[in-house]
């Protein structure tokens, strides 16, 4: 009995639960649900694929049982249920599902009306002849094999896949805690954007969006706006307004008839006409006075006659409005990369295909050179012995067995094995005079290709031509017209700035670079000391870096500490929760490895009259004029010339008069005259702005209104204002005068901003807690006080960052006098892998970023 009970372990429940669940979860992204984003495909539809091309069920084959492909699928690498095997088979048979159809079924694969398709017993299929180009060159090593289930079998990881077939044909799957639905697109202008990505790394969304516009559905249908797409397309996730393609035909007699010809993406035709019938029956549509499926081999046709006295148009809306003839598509483009799931926007879906197409192609042409190089080896053995063919026959003769002529060959003749063994299985015809020229003619074209292959493998271009090419040609062969029709609007046909209401909003940005837009009026007004309110979920290293109130129709100008400048609109940024993360800004912005924001500006108009005055961390300053930055590509502009480890602080909006104000971490702050920098251009590298003391550095750069306080704050929470008249003018390249008293209790200038008192405060500290104080409760003191604590602070918590809100003016504010604590909600977390980014907005002033 005691012998027993050595083999019982004890194990903590929870933990094994926890464990358990998270390896099934892991299976069923990894192994079942997610495709991968090189070829597009799932395991099942990889196995489906691969099985039938092992069979030789080839387009230039007879149609084989479909049981008979479920069987091989299910017994040799699909352990699954066979119903799971065939239905997705079948769907890959139907024109109605896939842009591009990879099974050529022969018999009933099921209709757009719902019909299931018939039994596998009676069904026959074999591959497309698009399939083939998603299994060429598989046997020529370049793509990994893997074993199967059982070890008995070798397939194939993922396939060479000759067209982008994630974004060809799309795909849709539930995981666990996650989901994928990506729409199909037209073959030739996937790889138009591709062709274009390959010519330009550097290409922007936007620009990409000219070669591929918006997804195109087999279906074909109308997509409504171009703001979804868009929005899918730089984010990863998004939703696209589709609509049936409907016609309305006026009689003589007064009366109308509706015709849906095209439906949308995914419609159940049966069920829509059901529900328009149903929706008549029970006169919430009223007018419609017969309703017929015409739809037959040639095409789809619901009628709707419509009563004489009825408006076509009106019934028509209430039809998009209550029935499918309207319906939208969620974009989640979610998929594997290196196995792991990870939200993609387009143009890192098209990067990871072609780095996969390179990689193909690389190996390819190693295998071809491997193999060349072999049967070169081989002719220069046969051409030794054609030199030496008395003395060759001569050993051999004089061998007594094959083993000791080998011997003999390899010594005589330096052969290796192989060139040793080919001489003695060469046949006596090969003596003959064609048969030596033969030889010649093939060991020097294999020179030759050898050659050419070990240049392609030795220049990137080469092969990203040969990717070219070989698309070219795929898309010449198969590519057909655009069948989705994209429309600017509504039934106005405005443009999409026009279609989005203009209202406040908010942006945050957190020192991770993740962003997002809300409401004005997500937060509330607290009195001084209160505690704050969660403003967002964070990990242990991010915390909320900046906050920026404009417009929806504002242009956003984004100012790196490397001096570039890019643009979006506010409307471009994605609306999230008050307590969600939002998304990294390099799925919205092309920032390098080694480029973070640090600046912010809102623009409603391009003034001439306006300047922007930028501030490097050691004092250098510049004025250009603001209308020299109305022309912002996405890919991003040069907007100041920065010297070796300089970066960009600051950016601030003037109108050309006004007094400057620069301040350090140590307290010190320097005072002068706008004009005494001379305009610049863009690209100019600025004059010096204020002299620093050592172990100094510019924290911030405001512009000094008439009347205004000078605030400051700390990292430790403590604050002071001063009035703007304690500062005299002085010359441009001064060090300064002190401003604040640092000690150990303050801590080091977090921030230095000029306010009138009417405005409010919003402390945002590196844990994400965010309090919003009105300043006209902050003390006004001298220019050495040390000032009043602003913020409580927990142990180790500091103040990041500072922003000033007009009351009034930039954001609804509920009046509340009690302190709240924010609950926090799970999001989705968009992966990043590029460089951690930080930036700061047009009503705050810049602070140095320590990455």
């Amino acid at each position: 009995m005691a012998e027993e009970h050595r083999n019982v372990q004890e194990i903590n429940i929870s933990q094994e639960m926890r464990t358990s669940f998270l390896d099934y979860s892991m299976s069923v992204i990894v192994s079942r649900a997610l495709p991968d984003v090189r070829d597009g495909m799932k395991p099942v539809h990889r196995r489906i694929i691969y099985a039938m091309n092992d069979l030789g069920m080839t387009p230039d084959k007879a149609y084989k049982k479909s049981a008979r492909i479920v069987g091989e699928v299910i017994g040799k690498y699909h352990p699954h249920g066979d119903s799971a095997v065939y239905d997705t088979m079948v769907r890959m048979a139907q024109d109605f599902s896939y842009r591009h159809m990879l099974v050529d079924g022969h018999g009933n694969f099921g209709s757009v009306d719902g019909d299931q398709a018939a039994a596998m017993r009676y069904t026959e299929a074999r591959l497309s002849k698009i399939s083939m180009e998603l299994v060429r060159d598989l046997n020529k090593d370049t793509v990994d094999f893997r074993d199967n289930y059982d070890g008995s079998e070798r397939e194939p990881a993922v396939f060479p896949a000759r067209f982008p077939n994630l974004l060809v044909n799309g795909t849709s799957g539930i995981a666990v805690g996650m989901a994928t639905n990506i729409p199909p697109h037209n073959l030739g202008e996937t790889i138009d954007a591709v062709l274009a990505l390959s010519k330009d790394e550097e290409i922007t969304i936007e620009e990409l969006m000219e070669y591929l516009p918006g997804p195109d559905f087999p279906t074909a249908g109308i997509i409504i706006g171009r703001s979804g797409i868009r929005k899918a397309y730089e984010t990863g996730r998004g939703s696209i307004t589709m609509r049936a393609k409907v016609d309305i035909e006026e009689h003589a007699n007064g009366k109308s008839t509706i015709i849906v010809t095209e439906l949308p993406y995914q419609v159940n035709k049966a069920r829509l006409v059901e529900k328009i019938a149903e929706l008549v029956r029970d006169k919430r549509i009223d007018g419609i006075t017969d309703l017929r499926d015409e739809s037959s081999r040639e095409g789809m046709r619901i009628v709707m006659e419509i009563r004489r006295d009825a408006n076509a148009n009106v019934i028509l809306n209430n039809l998009y409005k209550f029935t499918a003839l309207q319906t939208t598509f969620g974009v989640n483009t979610l998929a594997l990369v290196d196995g792991q799931p990870r939200i993609l926007n387009i143009k890192q879906c098209l990067e990871h295909y072609l780095t996969h197409q390179v990689e193909v192609i690389e190996r390819r042409t190693a295998f071809e050179l491997k193999k060349a190089e072999a049967r070169a080896h081989i002719l220069e053995g046969l051409r030794i012995a054609l030199d030496n063919l008395d003395a060759v026959i001569n050993l051999i003769r004089n061998s007594k067995t094959t083993e000791i002529a080998r011997e003999g060959l390899m010594t005589q003749f330096n052969l290796s094995e192989k060139q040793a063994q080919a001489i003695l299985d060469m046949r006596l015809q090969r003596l003959t005079g064609l048969e030596r020229e033969k030889i010649e003619n093939e060991y020097n074209e294999l020179l030759a290709l050898i050659a050419e292959l070990k240049a392609i493998l030795a220049d990137e271009e080469k092969v990203l031509e040969i990717i070219r090419e070989e698309l070219t040609e795929i898309k010449e062969r198969y590519s057909n017209e655009r069948r989705t029709e994209i429309v600017a609007g509504g039934i106005g046909f405005f443009e999409d700035e026009d279609l989005i209401p203009e209202e406040n909003i908010v942006i945050t940005l957190t020192h991770h670079g993740y962003i997002k837009r809300l409401p004005a009026s997500t937060y509330r007004t607290q009195r001084r000391g209160g505690r704050g309110i969660q403003g967002m979920g964070t990990n242990e290293d991010d915390f909320v870096e900046q906050l920026v109130s404009c417009s929806t129709h504002d242009t956003i100008l984004f100012f790196t500490n490397r001096g570039k400048v890019y643009r979006l609109k506010g409307y471009e940024i994605p609306e999230f929760s008050r307590t969600a993360k939002g998304i990294p800004i390099i799925n919205l912005l092309q920032v390098e490895n080694d480029e973070w924001i640090n600046a912010v500006i809102a623009v409603e108009e391009y003034d001439k009259e306006a300047y922007l005055i930028f501030t490097t961390k050691y004092g250098i300053a510049k004025r250009t004029s603001l209308s020299m930055f109305a022309n912002i590509r996405r890919g991003g502009l040069i907007a100041v010339h920065l010297r070796d480890e300089d970066e960009l602080i600051s950016v601030r909006l003037s109108n050309g008069k006004k007094d400057i104000m620069i301040a350090t971490k140590n307290g010190y702050l320097i005072r002068f005259e706008e004009e005494q920098i001379r305009p610049m251009g863009r690209t100019a590298a600025g004059v010096k702005g204020i002299s620093l003391r050592d172990d100094d550095e510019v924290v911030s750069m405001e512009i000094i209104e008439p009347g205004a306080n000078i605030l400051h704050v700390t990292e430790n929470g403590y604050g002071k204002q001063t009035p703007e008249e304690e500062y005299r003018r002085i010359n441009r390249g001064g060090k300064g005068v002190l401003t604040c008293r640092i000690t150990d209790k303050t801590g080091k200038v977090v921030k230095v901003k000029t306010v009138t008192g009417e405005e409010d405060l919003m402390l945002i500290t590196i844990a994400g807690v965010l309090i919003r104080i009105p300043v006209e409760e902050i003390s006004e003191t001298g220019r050495n006080a040390m000032g009043v604590r602003l913020i409580r602070l927990q142990d180790k918590e500091q103040v990041a960052t500072v922003a000033k809100i007009d009351d009034e003016e930039d954001l609804e504010i509920e009046e509340d006098d009690s302190s709240s604590e924010g609950e926090t909600e799970t999001v989705i977390d968009h992966d990043s892998d590029n460089a951690e980014t930080s930036a700061i907005d047009e009503d705050l002033n810049d602070e140095d970023i320590e990455e």
